[in-house]
């Protein structure tokens, strides 16, 4: 009976230790930059699995040093409530479920940018439901805890743009020869229209589908907007 109740218990164990492990990495985060994240780790040793030389370029920039161009247009693509929402839009997770209801399995979509950033930094690439509710826990901690322009600031940071290139300063250096602070609203544009599939776009650079989403942002930067 004994090991019966150890096996029920370490599943709620293992549950909280995580989750005081992340409350903790959160609140160091708010002054500390992330050294890597979960998903840069899954990434790479991906790479490294299937014998792919990829190299890690991941620099991290202060929020003041990442153009207001790139920023309007990632809230104009990713998540246009981020500046008022507490962390999930509504609307949109009801979308995405309706969608996984038609589907049969579970796609993404519905989710905002401390959503986003929340698995980026703490969790993988898996579909799930349990996977899910680990990642709105952890958006409510950081939301409960953390500035939104320090959070966009992370995610900023942070984001995959291509093979091995996380964040703005990395992204802005190897695509366009230029810093994340000099972007112009075209260059800007063209970065985040790779957002949701980076790895697509890098290795299909003439995709005219990039264009098309490009312009698609370029048009909706304008009402951004962007965390006080």
């Amino acid at each position: 009976m004994g090991a019966i109740k150890w096996l029920i218990a370490l599943p709620f164990m293992a549950f909280i230790l995580f989750n005081a492990y992340v409350y903790g990495n959160i609140l160091t985060y708010r002054a500390v930059a992330p050294s890597q994240t979960a998903f840069m780790k899954m990434r790479m040793s991906e790479y490294r699995s299937i014998g792919k030389e990829v190299a890690l370029d991941y620099r991290w920039v202060p929020y003041n040093q990442i153009s207001t161009n790139l920023k309007k247009a990632l809230i104009a693509s990713e998540d246009a409530k981020f500046a008022a929402h507490d962390g999930f839009d509504w609307s949109g997770i009801r979308h995405a479920m309706k969608r996984n209801q038609q589907s049969g399995r579970i796609r993404g979509g519905g989710s905002t940018i401390s959503q986003q950033l929340s698995k980026n930094l703490f969790l993988n690439d898996w579909q799930s439901y349990i996977r899910k509710g680990e990642e709105a826990a952890i958006t409510a901690m950081m939301e409960a805890t953390t500035d939104k322009d320090r959070i966009f600031e992370i995610y900023l940071n942070v984001i995959e743009w291509g093979h091995g290139i996380f964040g703005a300063e990395a992204a802005s250096q190897h695509f366009f020869k230029t810093s994340a602070a000099n972007l112009t609203k075209q260059q800007a544009a063209l970065l985040t229209a790779r957002v949701p599939a980076p790895l697509f776009y890098a290795d299909n650079p003439k995709s005219k589908r990039l264009r098309g989403k490009a312009n698609i942002v370029l048009r909706r930067m304008g009402s951004a907007e962007l965390p006080e």
